[in-house]
């Protein structure tokens, strides 16, 4: 039972220092858990089951989450938004949003040619348009 609550804690200690549980170590989990177990009142593999379908939830939930990030990040292009900086102090930007960066992992937009994650949009603006006045030709 010790090497469970082990395991356990330093697959917590992981998720803390700002690494994240694949499905590899969620079933190593699993079968340190299994192996583990009181052989005089062994856990039900209907609970086994349902870890892993609340782990495939979990992760289905993740990518989905992605997704969504990737979507409004490029519905951004062509739209002009308020960003703050990253660094406390330091001064924002307005402007138009000219492309998305995936290069990091999660969706960028690129404001004045510096990369923003969207946590730091603080405001999308009404694009100005500019229209030109049509031409009247005389015969």
């Amino acid at each position: 039972m010790s090497t469970v609550s082990s395991s356990a804690s330093s697959a917590a200690s992981a998720a803390a220092a700002g690494q994240t549980l694949n499905q590899a170590d969620f079933l190593k989990l699993l079968v340190t858990q299994m192996t583990s177990q009181d052989p005089l009142n062994p856990q039900s593999d209907t609970a086994f089951a349902a870890q892993l379908a609340q782990f495939s939830a979990l992760q289905q939930s993740q990518t989905m989450t992605g997704s969504m990030q990737s979507l409004q990040a490029n519905s951004l292009i062509g739209q002009t938004v308020s960003v703050s900086s990253a660094t406390n102090g330091a001064q924002g930007a307005t402007g138009l949003v000219t492309g998305v960066d995936f290069s990091s992992g999660s969706p960028e937009i690129i404001v004045n040619g510096v990369d923003y994650s969207l946590s730091q949009i603080d405001s999308v603006l009404p694009t100005q348009t500019t229209t030109t006045p049509a031409s009247t030709s005389s015969n």
